[in-house]
């Protein structure tokens, strides 16, 4: 590995001690070791930074190799990858796309037996060596094309794990998975020779209906936030399933986990209602999956409207997102405007409402901040109305 040089004691010192430090500023500093390239070296720095918060383990390991800081940034958060490893059982599980290892390091202390597949050989044995320090030892690193490394091992595997990456980053942002690589709903067939489980990991920009119009045989959906910031969609695929799908949305918070459940083709009955004391507005994860109605008739809550994805009750519960109590409601006019919002501070939120927070603070001078919460939003009677909040915590 090239990189080998910078496992030197004093390297390693001045890597610590940097880290943290602005990049920019850094670059214009001499380079004390000039027998390396500087970039290499603040690349190092870079990287150490970014991982302090997301990836504490290797944080707090010694002589840990960074590849470039955009590996870093794509790469799982440790609490993704440890909810990933919560999903596997058995044996067994191969990683058709590697990357820095982080999923890996913790399927890892749930399997016997894992293998990373890489097809950058340098970004290979930067994983390898970094898997060395943290003493995983039943880890293969492989050099290759994904599919060349399932036919090679021909083995059955508990698991396939898949990350597909973008080809073309020119693209839109918008993306079927047919346009990633690996190409997973052509290869899916292939995939399912050597395991009954796959596990395929997307970006939270993909669109469910899209996906679920492209993989067969998708048991389960989850999808992860950290901070109520979609991070991950999870698809669960096994071979010959086609019952119902599952939707399994979890969001991170720093003090417990919220989590909420349903089928993806079940009717419910819901209720709708007009405002009552306390508003409900679900966390990302629940927004992202679409299960609305869902929301209203687990927890026997009114929906604000069809597309209104508020809710509101006289009773105080825990609820998996923001909770506020409702001080004041009023129509949206000019006159109530005036009154009640122009020139005050107040937090602002837009649901199912026909302008921007951009324009309404702009048009009625009102101040981001405070601890006032403001929802422009529609009733079920079609009316479009304003509520001033004061958020509250979960009991």
């Amino acid at each position: 590995m090239e990189n080998l040089v910078l496992l030197r004691p004093e390297i390693q010192e001045y890597i610590i001690e940097k880290t943290g430090h602005d990049g920019t500023k850094l670059a214009l500093s001499k380079n004390p070791f000039p027998e390396i390239d500087f970039k290499i070296l603040l690349n190092q720095i870079t990287a150490r930074s970014k991982s302090s918060s997301k990836l504490p383990t290797w944080f707090e390991c010694k002589n840990c190799i960074y590849p470039s800081k955009i590996s870093v940034e794509q790469t799982s958060s440790e609490i993704t990858a440890q909810y990933k490893s919560e999903l596997v059982f058995g044996n067994s599980l191969i990683d058709l796309s590697g990357g820095f290892g982080v999923d890996d390091y913790f399927f890892s202390k749930k399997m016997k037996q894992v293998v990373h597949c890489e097809i950058d050989a340098e970004l290979s044995s930067i994983v390898n060596h970094n898997f060395k320090q943290l003493q995983r030892n039943n880890i293969q690193c492989v050099v290759g094309d994904s599919n060349q490394t399932l036919v090679n091992l021909n083995q059955k595997f508990d698991w396939i794990y898949v990350d597909p990456s973008r080809r073309n980053e020119n693209k839109g942002k918008v993306f079927m998975l047919k346009d990633c690589s690996p190409n997973v709903p052509d290869l899916q067939e292939i995939y399912f020779q050597y395991s009954n489980n796959i596990l395929v990991k997307t970006a939270p920009l993909l669109d469910i209906t899209a996906g679920l119009s492209e993989l067969k045989n998708v048991k389960k959906i989850h999808i992860v936030a950290v901070e109520n910031e979609v991070k991950e969609l999870l698809w669960e695929l096994q071979k010959d399933y086609n019952d119902s799908i599952f939707i399994n949305t979890v969001n991170f918070n720093k003090s417990k986990r919220e989590i909420f459940e349903f089928h993806w083709d079940w009717d419910c009955n819901y209720k709708l209602g007009l405002p009552k004391k306390y508003l409900y507005e679900p966390n990302s994860a629940i927004l992202k999956s679409g299960g609305f109605k869902e929301v209203a008739a687990q927890f026997d809550i009114e929906k604000l409207h069809l597309h209104s994805h508020l809710y509101t009750s006289d009773k105080l519960l825990e609820f998996p997102g923001r909770i506020f109590e409702i001080n004041s409601i009023f129509s949206f006019s000019k006159k109530e405007m005036i009154l009640n919002l122009e020139n005050k501070k107040m937090n602002i939120t837009i649901r199912n409402f026909p302008d921007t927070v951009e324009n309404i603070r702009k048009k009625w001078k009102i101040k981001d901040g405070g601890s006032h919460y403001c929802f422009f939003t529609t009733d079920l009677n079609n009316n479009k109305i304003v509520l001033i909040c004061t958020k509250i915590n979960n009991p």
